[in-house]
Formats: C-alpha cells, sequence, structure tokens
C-alpha cells in the first residue's frame, strides 16, 4: 500500500474509532494523539513503510468518571498472524507505561476475519475494522459487533489457498491433521511443485492456520481451517448437468455406479446420497448427485437419462480436481459403490442451501472429529 494510502487508511480507522466511541452514552469528550505526538506510542513510525506499526491513542473519560487511555495500532492488513504480533506488541508497549491512567489496547485493520478477532479475545485486546466488526471491552464499556460480510475487500489470501491446486496441500492435512509435513513431503503427496507447496506452507503460517515446529509443518486448529474453506468452497464451481430419470433413488445411484464401474469411470456419491449413507440427517432426498470424471452429456446419453433444465432427480457433478475423489471409499454392505470422503462431503453439504449446512455440522461431530480424535490418541501413544 503506497504511504498517501495507508495514511487515508490511518485516517478511516481513526474516524471509525471516534463514531463508535462517541455512540457510547456518557461518553462527550474523546481527544486523540497520533502515534508521532504520543507519549505511549513512543517507537520510530515511518509512513513509508506500512508493514510496520502505525496508531493513534485516544484519551476518554468513561461514563463512570475514569480517565482511560485507548492505544490503537493499525495495520494495512488483519491477516491473522500480523494481529497476533499486533496484539504482542500492544501489550508489550501496556507492560512499559509508567503512566498513572488505565490503559486499553486495540488493534484496528481493513478487515478483521472471524480468526484474527478470536485471537483479539484470547489476548485481551480490542478491534475494529472497516466493515463495522469490533469489540471494546473496558472499565463500564462493551460493544461488540460481527458482520458477516466483509465490505471493504477481498479475501484473496483465502482465495488463493483454497484453489483446486493449492487446497491439495490442505486436504491431506487435514486427513490427519495432527501430523507434520515437510515441504518436499508436501509437494510430493499433493502432487505439486515445491515452489507451490512452500507458496501454500507460508500462507497457511500467515494465516495462523498453521505453525512451524522442529519436525515439520502442523495444523493448529483443523477445525478452523475446515470452516474456512467451507466458506470459500462451493460444489457449484464444477460442472454439473440436471437429469431426469425414472426409478427409485437407490435404483439411480446404483445404474450409475454399475455403468461407470463397467467403464471405468471414477464415480462417488456427494451431498445426501452420500450422508444418507455415512451420517444419515435428512431423510427423503428428492434429488441423488454423484461425482462422476467424465464427459456429463455422453454419460447421461449413455444411461438414458434425460437433461432438464428443472425438475431433475439426479445431479450428475464433474470434479474440478482430481483430488475431489481422493480418498472415496465403500460404507454399506447392502451397496458396493463409493462415497466421498467426509472432508469433501463437508464441503458440498456446507455450500449446499436448505439444510445442508446442518447436515455438514452433523457430519462433522458425528465422523470427522472423532476420527480426528483417534488419530491424535493414536499419534500421542507413538
Amino acid at each position: 500500500m503506497p504511504a498517501y494510502a495507508y495514511q487515508k487508511h490511518i485516517q478511516q480507522l481513526q474516524t471509525a474509532f471516534e463514531n463508535l466511541i462517541k455512540k457510547v452514552p456518557g461518553i462527550n469528550d474523546v481527544r486523540i494523539k497520533s502515534s508521532s505526538n504520543s507519549a505511549l506510542l513512543d517507537y520510530e513510525a515511518d509512513i513509508n513503510q506500512p508493514d510496520q506499526i502505525h496508531g493513534f491513542e485516544a484519551t476518554i473519560v468513561t461514563p463512570s468518571n475514569e480517565d482511560w487511555i485507548v492505544c490503537v495500532l493499525t495495520r494495512a492488513s488483519g491477516e491473522p498472524r500480523l494481529i497476533r504480533e499486533s496484539c504482542a506488541k500492544m501489550l508489550s508497549i501496556m507492560s512499559k507505561n509508567s503512566k498513572k491512567n488505565q490503559l486499553y489496547p486495540v488493534v484496528a485493520a481493513t478487515y478483521i476475519s472471524k480468526r484474527s478477532a478470536e485471537i483479539c479475545k484470547e489476548m485481551n485486546v480490542g478491534y475494529l475494522d472497516l466493515s463495522g466488526n469490533c469489540r471494546l471491552a473496558f472499565d463500564s464499556i462493551y460493544i461488540e459487533r460481527e458482520v458477516a460480510e466483509n465490505k471493504k475487500v477481498e479475501k484473496r489470501p483465502l482465495r488463493s489457498l483454497f484453489s483446486p491446486k493449492s487446497s491439495r496441500v490442505v486436504r491431506i492435512m487435514l486427513e490427519d491433521p495432527y501430523r507434520t509435513w515437510q515441504v518436499q513431503d508436501l509437494s510430493e503427496t499433493a502432487q505439486i511443485s515445491i515452489g507451490l507447496a512452500s507458496k501454500v506452507k507460508q500462507k497457511l503460517l500467515e494465516l495462523d492456520f498453521a505453525m512451524a515446529t522442529p519436525s515439520g509443518l502442523k495444523l493448529k486448529e483443523p477445525e478452523d481451517v475446515l470452516h474456512e474453506w467451507s466458506s470459500e468452497y462451493s460444489h457449484k464451481n464444477n460442472e454439473s448437468l440436471g437429469c431426469y430419470a425414472p426409478g427409485g433413488m437407490l435404483e439411480l445411484e446404483e445404474r450409475l455406479y454399475d455403468h461407470c464401474r463397467s467403464q471405468n469411470i471414477g464415480c462417488a456419491l456427494t451431498l445426501f446420497s452420500a450422508a444418507n449413507r455415512i451420517a444419515p440427517f435428512v431423510r427423503g432426498i428428492s434429488m441423488g448427485t454423484a461425482y462422476v470424471d467424465a464427459d456429463l452429456e455422453q454419460l447421461a446419453s449413455e444411461l438414458g437419462w434425460k437433461t432438464v433444465p428443472s425438475g431433475a432427480n439426479f445431479l450428475l457433478l464433474k470434479p474440478q480436481d482430481e483430488f475431489m475423489l481422493r480418498g472415496t471409499r465403500t460404507n454399506s454392505e447392502e451397496w458396493t459403490g463409493e462415497v466421498v470422503s467426509d472432508i469433501q462431503l463437508y464441503l458440498d453439504l456446507a455450500s449446499h442451501r436448505g439444510r445442508g449446512q446442518e447436515a455438514a455440522e452433523f457430519l462433522l461431530e458425528q465422523k470427522i472429529l472423532p476420527k480426528w480424535k483417534a488419530l491424535q490418541s493414536e499419534g500421542s501413544a507413538k
């Protein structure tokens, strides 16, 4: 971010803070000093280097008639790693304070993600951003707000991390989230270049999703990573074809799988077709769904299924990346076909309107978390 743009960015955050704090009943006087005039923020701040930390200080008399100084550090980026560093810097400044005033630390950025907000809460530091997300909790003042949509910037770091090729790394790490990985191993297992594997590693560290240990890279909070991925993923990004065919759902699933097996075509059920076999949550589904690694129009023609723009009872999906069919398996003695992995099923369900998100969380509680816990126990026993 150029210096002039970053100066404007700081001013926007300062204005957002003033507007927020002045809404508190009983607060009429807010005096703000920039970092260059602040006795607390007495470190050197070069406006030509936006990666450095800048900020401002606000002197406030609270409704309980207490004198407080709110010390705000601003960042160009609200990535979790940078927010954690900012919180640590704030706490260091607080610990060195020799003033008699009561102090409250705050970090501010263009956008504070849910993960960054959690870091601030863990470290007892307030936060605010330009989308309206905020939390201030000191003296008799308590303000907290969560805005679902990032109105200011696109979440490009997440989109690049969860793109088809890059997400291969995330996928294999979530298969055993307590394992540590070297970049070379990630590259070979994910079948991507060393360069891309290194970039994904760095992005995981920047977003505070992973940590570097002496034995390699390891996820911090796998459940958070899965949730973030699901917020960026949609099964609709895959090529799809709606079909109508007579017959019951189980009959159509078997017919599809038998045909694909005879033609050596990769095929696996997903969405509620898979959920009903793995972790039943919704009964009486009206549409079957499966991934097939083939030409969808040709496959439908070979099955004798009619393609329809509406009123379909079966949805064919062509995976945009071959790793989406990684970990497919059979799950029923009554049916020898395959279903997608639990991770892929969670992503598909979470992106589905209606009861898909509820079914995804049910799958997480019933299958994914118990498996992770078992893997963690096995790792501890070694």
